[in-house]
């Protein structure tokens, strides 16, 4: 890999697990992406706003949650380093956003928008592969999530989100895992307790 590629060397890793890139194709993608950085509690996009784009977690971590009109969060998903994140629904249709994205930590990000996609689409058609897959991914993700919260219980789902991101719930406040869960602060504090005794 040529120096210039190097600060990208885990967004083409990501690439690189579904689809391979000639040094010629690394160089446009990567030309193509715009860094972001984001402090604590900064958003990257707020319910309102149209998602313009696809963004990547180089290091950091982000959560996507929705507000209901009684004012309570419901959180959809946490992005930790070597995910993608974005309004799907919006980035690809263009309407406002139901969601909102704010860092939980100092994070890294590169983004691309819709226009370059488009054009890396259509110079590198192996791309278009890359973001089914990923649109794939994100779709089962969701799907088994709702049926985990119809089918599974709290301690079922927290042992999924501890199974799925290894250290991640020592990354998250409390209150933010419960909310991902359906539950409590203080139910999902009795759980632990009683998870850590079974130990």
């Amino acid at each position: 890999m040529n120096d210039e590629l190097k600060p990208y060397k885990n967004i083409l890793a990501n690439v690189a697990r579904h689809v391979t890139l000639t040094e010629s194709e690394k160089e446009l993608f990567c030309s193509l992406l715009r860094p972001k950085k984001l402090r604590k509690r900064q958003y990257l996009l707020q319910e309102g706003d149209v998602s313009r784009y696809e963004t990547f977690v180089d290091k950091g971590l982000l959560r996507t949650y929705y507000l209901d009109h009684n004012g309570i969060e419901h959180i959809l998903q946490f992005s930790p380093e070597n995910w993608w994140t974005s309004d799907l629904v919006s980035f690809n249709t263009g309407k406002p956003s139901k969601l909102s994205i704010d860092a939980l930590e100092d994070s890294e990000l590169l983004q691309i928008d819709k226009p370059g996609m488009d054009l890396l689409f259509g110079r590198v058609p192996k791309f278009e592969r890359f973001y089914r897959i990923q649109f794939q991914n994100a779709l089962v993700a969701y799907a088994n999530r709702v049926v985990s919260h119809l089918a599974e219980s709290a301690e079922e789902r927290y042992l999924e989100l501890s199974g799925h991101c290894v250290g991640l719930e020592n990354r998250i406040p409390l209150k933010y895992i419960a909310s991902y869960l359906g539950v409590t602060p203080e139910f999902l504090s009795r759980l632990r307790r009683k998870l850590t005794k079974k130990k």
